[in-house]
């Protein structure tokens, strides 16, 4: 059986995502549920390595390729786990997953009410003591180099215009949804075009 490339196993995987299953905290036999999932780039490795996966996107296109994409690597999986649904709006379970994904989603939010409603509805459907993983646009390192709209939306260097986040939000979050860092919070920022911060919660047990 020929060896897999790293690029055959892994896809586009987020390398802040692969950092994760480095480290051991996105294990074999966790329901995963990918918030946004686009094309399914950061599913690749998820589906082919046996994981109960899955997803939602309010895009037909995108749940169409993610679908085809688990029925050449996971074909056991039920076409129903990937759904066109708003990440506001899942029609998942209280408490369903043990990691969920939200990788360059919450930056598009419209408003404070649409950025907290999509990030209330990933923490209702994550498991207590389970992992959330969050990959999203923010104002650190570039609060001199954006223009502001309204709100917390911002146009940054590279043209987009964008909900933004900074440190002080994400700790607020944090402390009302009952949320401990996993790691501190990881902000790249992109050739002083855009900047991207990883922020990675544990929800509490109790």
């Amino acid at each position: 059986m020929p060896t897999l490339t790293l690029q055959e196993q892994f896809g586009q995987i987020d390398i802040y995502l692969f950092d994760q299953l480095l480290k051991g905290r996105i294990a074999s036999g966790m329901r995963i549920l990918d918030a946004g999932c686009g094309s399914g780039r950061n599913l690749v490795y998820l589906l082919r390595a046996g994981y109960e996966v899955y997803a939602v996107d309010a895009d037909p296109q995108a749940v169409d390729s993610v679908r085809s994409l688990a029925r050449v690597l996971a074909p056991a999986l039920p076409g129903s786990n990937f759904r066109v649904e708003d990440v506001e709006h899942m029609s998942f379970d209280d408490a369903f997953a043990d990691v969920v994904i939200s990788n360059t989603v919450l930056h598009f939010a419209r408003d404070d009410a649409h950025f907290e409603s999509m990030l209330l509805e990933c923490w209702r459907v994550l498991k207590p003591g389970g992992l959330f993983f969050c990959r999203l646009g923010s104002s650190i390192g570039m609060e001199n180099q954006i223009e502001h709209i309204r709100g917390r939306r911002y146009k940054s260097p590279d043209g987009s215009e964008r909900y933004l986040v900074d440190e002080a939000l994400l700790e607020s979050f944090a402390k009302q949804l009952g949320g401990d860092l996993e790691d501190p919070l990881k902000t790249t920022i992109v050739q002083n075009q855009r900047s991207m911060t990883t922020w990675v919660l544990r929800k509490r047990t109790a």
